[in-house]
């Protein structure tokens, strides 16, 4: 595959987005407000974007190659092989989309290049969560697990150290992709009420209850759950000491040994089968797969429960090696992408675009006051790909997206003693 790299002349590119607006190029497929010049110029160019498979999705691929002129190369890989894909192999792929966690091994790699915060078109509509650290009214983000702001900036321009929150005018990834995870329930199944993360472990339960098979985030929801049934408290459950750890893993055993885990899944599908057959009736899980359980007509609810919430977040980023009319591209590309076509699919499938004012244009009324707004919905609730999803009349699960996301009790986060904590979480699954 051969690329672009000749840079076209400095007037061509004056102006630094091909987006007149968000309402009126993005999905439109019609290309406006650039010179001549460039779209001859960039008809050969691919950035290849590689990321996890709930957001690097071929249909919006499509979308921005449509609407840019260029090619986006859409390449979806499992968390566990992106990491080992952005360290070993950067130089095979243009654009990282990258969970935040991440962050933390990527930034100082000589893998990530910078953005300038002057290139990012949608600064402004990007949710104060990810570039303040506070909600809208105010308030401050717990500051437990990696927050979006503790990786956002970059010292200076070499982006070998985060600020770890102040704002500079250098980004090292652009915020795009957000929400917070909870407990999948089958309220058929339970006859009584869940409004706590201690019901994943309470006997009335016992093997019908699953967690996931992932170190780094299984740990936290199962601190949740000892937190709050008062086994332990925990100074920072997104960092725990190694005598918390240990700690932790030592009830969890108890509890095992007990036959309170039906299951420990790995994959999205696993999660819905669960819960879909009954074998598991309350687990950890994601909103996308409580919303694929329902779709089969099985009654499942994502949980709102009194502790909050686990948060979690997408980025996008471009590596070091790109340059010349391809880093233009990539420039060009995170404006669309964070313009609203991406944020009104994935909201479609539960998630939260990190500029949600943007992402409502590309929604109905109906849509968006469903989504949103925690309001009933008018009409029946899509898919992105057209599936009924939600009958008129229903109410998203844990209300409107404030209700959740100002919730938030942890982010995901990759631990000072995440070694030790994989080694002793692989000693709780295998004994």
């Amino acid at each position: 595959m051969t690329f672009a790299t000749a840079k076209p002349p400095r007037q061509s590119l004056s102006r630094r987005t091909l987006l007149s607006s968000a309402g009126a190029v993005a999905g439109s497929g019609t290309l406006t407000g650039f010179p001549t010049i460039w779209a001859q110029n960039v008809k050969n160019i691919v950035l290849r974007h590689v990321g996890p498979p709930v957001t690097a999705i071929p249909a919006i691929a499509a979308q921005a190659s449509k609407d840019l002129g260029f090619t986006i190369q859409m390449q979806a890989a499992e968390n566990a092989d992106l990491l080992n894909r952005f360290l070993s192999s950067s130089n095979a792929i243009d654009c990282a989309d990258v969970s935040i966690v991440y962050m933390r091994y990527l930034i100082g790699r000589n893998v990530l290049q910078t953005i300038p915060v002057a290139k990012f078109k949608y600064m402004d509509q990007t949710m104060p969560l990810f570039t303040k650290g506070e909600y809208p009214d105010g308030r401050k983000l717990p500051q437990q697990g990696i927050t979006p702001t503790s990786v956002l900036y970059a010292t200076d321009a070499t982006g070998n150290k985060a600020t770890g929150g102040p704002q500079t005018e250098w980004l090292t990834v652009i915020p795009t992709v957000t929400n917070g995870d909870t407990l999948g329930i089958r309220p058929d199944l339970i006859h009584r009420k869940v409004d706590s993360w201690a019901d994943l472990l309470a006997p009335d339960f016992k093997g019908k209850a699953a967690i996931q098979d992932n170190p780094a985030i299984g740990v936290i929801d199962v601190a949740m759950a000892l937190e709050a049934r008062g086994d332990i408290k925990y100074r920072d459950k997104g960092n725990m000491t190694k005598d918390e750890i240990d700690k932790t893993i030592k009830i969890m055993l108890d509890i095992k040994q007990g036959g309170q885990f039906r299951s420990f899944w790995t994959s999205f599908d696993q999660s819905v089968n669960l819960m879909a057959s009954g074998e598991v009736v309350i687990q950890s899980m994601w909103s996308p797969a409580v919303a694929a359980v329902r779709s089969r007509g099985i009654p499942c609810t994502f949980q709102p429960l009194k502790e909050g919430y686990r948060g979690w977040g997408y980025s996008l980023g471009v590596m070091k090696h790109v340059d010349g009319l391809k880093l233009d591209c990539f420039h060009e590309y995170m404006n669309w992408y964070t313009s609203g076509f991406e944020g009104s699919f994935i909201a479609r499938e539960g998630y939260y675009s990190a500029q949600p004012d943007n992402a409502r244009k590309f929604l109905t009324p109906a849509e968006a006051a469903y989504w949103f707004d925690g309001k009933p919905a008018q009409t029946d609730i899509l898919s992105p790909f057209g599936k009924v999803m939600e009958k008129a009349g229903k109410v998203r699960d844990g209300g409107s997206m404030w209700e959740r996301l100002g919730n938030i009790a942890v982010w995901n986060s990759v631990m000072d003693q995440d070694r030790y904590l994989t080694r002793r979480w692989n000693e709780f699954i295998t004994s």
